[in-house]
C-alpha cells in the first residue's frame, strides 16, 4: 500500500480525518449567506423566557432569606414529586375566610403546579398557620386583583411577572 491511501485500522473504528496543511483551514461549506445583524436600536427588555429564568434565579436566593422572617406571609404546599412541604413567601390579603394572591408566572410557578397535584395548603398570616384548600381562578382578572392586594407585593408581581401568565389563587381557609 502506498502512503497516500489510508491504512486499515482493524477493530479501532473509523480513521480520523486527516489534518489540514498548516496555514490552511477546511474549505467553507456552501450554504445560504448569513442574515445581516438587525439595526442597532434602544436596548429592549429580555424575552419572556429569559426574564423567567432571571427572576426565578433571583427569587430562589431571596426567598431562602425572606421565608425565615417572622412576619412574612408564607404559602405551604406539598411537593408534587417529593411529598415534602414547600414554603413560598407570597403577598396577598385575607378577605373573610379566604386568602387571595396572584402568581406572577401563572401555571409555571412551582407552587401552582403543587396546588394542581394537591390543593390542601397552609398559609402563615401574621405568624399563625391556617389550613385551607387552594383554588386556581383563571377567570378572575389578575390585574384588577393586584390593585386590591398589598401595594408592595403587587408592584413586585407586575415588575417580575411575565404579562399574560398572571394567575389568581384563592385559598379557602378552614374555620
Amino acid at each position: 500500500m502506498s502512503k497516500s491511501q489510508p491504512q486499515p485500522n482493524p477493530g479501532r473504528g473509523p480513521e480520523p480525518e486527516p489534518e489540514p496543511e498548516p496555514g490552511r483551514g477546511p474549505d467553507p461549506k456552501p450554504g445560504p449567506e448569513p442574515e445581516p445583524n438587525p439595526e442597532p436600536g434602544p436596548k429592549s427588555s429580555p424575552g419572556p423566557e429569559k426574564k423567567y429564568r432571571y427572576v426565578t434565579a433571583f427569587q430562589r436566593r431571596l426567598n431562602a432569606v425572606v421565608r425565615r422572617l417572622p412576619g412574612q406571609t408564607l404559602l405551604e404546599t406539598t411537593g408534587r414529586v417529593s411529598g415534602l412541604p414547600r414554603r413560598t413567601p407570597v403577598g396577598g390579603r385575607r378577605v373573610g375566610d379566604s386568602f387571595w394572591l396572584v402568581s406572577e408566572f401563572g401555571e409555571r410557578s412551582q407552587y401552582v403546579r403543587n396546588i394542581r397535584a394537591d390543593p390542601r395548603v397552609r398559609v402563615r398570616i401574621r405568624g399563625r398557620w391556617h389550613p385551607g384548600t387552594a383554588h386556581l381562578v383563571p377567570d378572575d382578572d389578575p390585574r384588577a386583583r393586584l390593585r386590591r392586594l398589598p401595594r408592595f407585593n403587587s408592584t413586585a408581581v407586575r415588575v417580575m411577572g411575565v404579562g399574560a401568565q398572571l394567575l389568581t389563587v384563592r385559598v379557602e381557609l378552614d374555620g
